[in-house]
């Protein structure tokens, strides 16, 4: 099986997939880390030098390649991997795949992100949390239908990282 993480930024997909992993005995995948090393240039390096669609196209080449290769994988995605190329439709499809939404609020994610927005190039040109709670909240608008196509929701919200771990191995098994 592969179990595939999916939410916004700072919902936990990576640090709470190598957790879930090294729980199950599983291989952890994060997906831009593959590409990266696929591509041998940071996911910025691709986007600013070959394209937002180049990229776009390679990320869903490269996650239908490794749903069709990868076993006992627990796989992180990025936050905006379900939004485009059918992607959805790809891991909804494949019968060897468990799909997970780590869901989380707007509040949660904007305190979250507030901290961590230097090492996000994306926001970190946002200076308040009314601006960043504004920023998340036109994204998750948007993305939702997307995160809400998941097999399985768990939330993240006043939990730690081995409660969500958990919650989401009750789901599973």
């Amino acid at each position: 099986m592969i179990i595939i993480l999916i939410g916004y930024m700072a919902s936990g997909k990576t640090s709470i997939g190598k957790k879930l992993a090294r729980k199950l005995n599983y291989n952890f995948l994060d997906l831009d880390d593959f590409i990266e090393e696929k591509e041998n240039m940071s996911v910025s390096e691709v986007f600013s030098e070959k394209g937002e669609i180049y990229f776009r196209k390679q990320e869903s080449y490269y996650l239908k390649s490794l749903i069709e290769s990868e076993n006992d994988t627990i796989l992180s995605v990025g936050g905006g991997t379900p939004c485009y190329s059918g992607n959805m439709d790809v891991i909804n499809s494949a019968t060897n795949v468990k799909c997970i939404y780590l869901k989380a609020s707007l509040n949660t994610l904007a305190n979250k992100l507030i901290q961590k927005k230097a090492k996000r190039p994306l926001i970190s040109h946002i200076e308040t949390i009314e601006e960043m709670t504004e920023f998340i909240g036109k994204h998750l608008f948007e993305r939702i239908q997307f995160y809400n196509q998941a097999e399985i929701q768990v939330s993240i919200d006043n939990k730690t990282k081995d409660d969500v771990v958990e919650d989401i191995i009750l789901e599973l098994f």
